[in-house]
């Protein structure tokens, strides 16, 4: 039986915060890739970025999501590319229920313009149209998601 619960969507959409009340609520441990690649590199995101290149932070992000996908009573919020790699989703299917959070861009930008800096693929002048973009990019991939997909706009606490 499938015991983890793992949130994917597009950056911005809520898997942290959403996922850290989840994992509450059900009595689960919370696991948030992100923070294990930082952990794993010895860098923030944003440096893994401009010194290692995306390239690297994305072998680092399937490595992490391997190692996490096994786990068991578990939540994951993973990173907003994890959908990127096909790896990554069967490995999560393996032992996780895949829910996908989503949110419309003009709150994804909205968040994402609260953490300036902290998000390397939106570290543009403009984030509407790179928002757009990446959106249709990864939309193709389909947010692969067998369970619900969710919208946490209601918990938009701006």
């Amino acid at each position: 039986m499938k015991t983890n619960i793992a949130l994917i969507g597009f950056m911005g959409v809520g898997k942290t915060a959403v996922g850290k009340a989840l994992a509450g609520r059900l009595g689960k441990e919370f696991v948030e890739v992100d923070a294990l690649i930082e952990r794993e590199a010895g860098k923030t995101i944003p440096a893994i970025f401009k010194e290692d290149g995306e390239t690297a932070f994305r072998e680092l992000e399937t490595e992490i999501t391997g190692q996490v996908s096994r786990k068991k009573n578990a939540v994951i919020a993973c990173g907003g590319g994890v959908v990127l790699n096909q790896v990554n989703i069967d490995r999560l299917r393996q032992e996780n229920r895949i829910v996908c959070l989503m949110a419309s861009p003009e709150i994804i930008i909205k968040r994402a313009s609260r953490r300036a800096g902290s998000r390397p693929l939106l570290d543009v002048a403009d984030m509407a149209p790179e928002v757009t973009r990446l959106l249709k990019i990864r939309e193709p991939a389909g947010w692969p998601s067998p369970e619900p997909k969710a919208s946490p706009n209601r918990a938009d606490r701006s």
